[in-house]
């Protein structure tokens, strides 16, 4: 989804860019100023809504965060998913008997085959993240959907964005 808004965005971008008129030369400049980069924060898990029990497939679903997307035919894992997955790694680290089930999804498009091979890079690339950030692999499991389990109907390209997916589902180990 975040890739899909990215294209959508740099096309505007495009689109308006092409109509601008060409800068005029600045005379007499100035060397620019070194600006050191901002340090990266932390990334936290955000706090819990009074609401919902910490600990509990809900929190983890409306606090940390359940699925990242990926762009198509990709198992690679931008900035927003690595922040997601830092979450998860997090809540998972406060809780260490849940165990999880990563499944990798893909749109509709393409062969049976294909798709469920590309969910399978997409489910492993989302342990292998999990694990480099402490989760013990024995607590992940992976299935690959494929284009068996749509989260949403449709063959649009929405559709098929929220459709390419790495869904964390906790499967034991939650408080109720």
């Amino acid at each position: 989804m975040h890739t899909f808004l990215k294209v959508t965005a740099a096309a505007a971008l495009l689109a308006t860019g092409a109509c601008a008129s060409q800068p005029k030369p600045i005379e007499d400049a100035k060397p620019a100023e070194v600006v050191k980069p901002l340090e990266t924060p932390e990334v936290k898990p955000p706090v819990t809504e009074p609401s919902i029990q910490a600990g509990s497939l809900e929190d983890f679903r409306v606090n940390v965060g359940e699925r990242v997307y990926f762009g198509l035919d990709q198992s690679s894992l931008d900035t927003d998913d690595q922040d997601i997955l830092k979450r998860q790694a997090a809540w998972l680290s406060s809780y260490p008997s849940v165990r999880v089930l990563i499944a990798g999804n893909a749109d509709e498009r393409g062969t049976r085959e294909y798709n469920l091979a590309l969910g399978e890079q997409r489910a492993n690339a989302v342990k292998e993240y999990l694990v480099s950030l402490g989760v013990s692999a024995s607590r992940i499991d992976t299935v690959s959907y494929g284009k068996e389990r749509p989260v949403v109907e449709g063959s649009d390209e929405q559709s098929w964005a929220l459709n390419r997916n790495g869904w964390t589902q906790v499967v034991s180990g939650a408080t109720s």
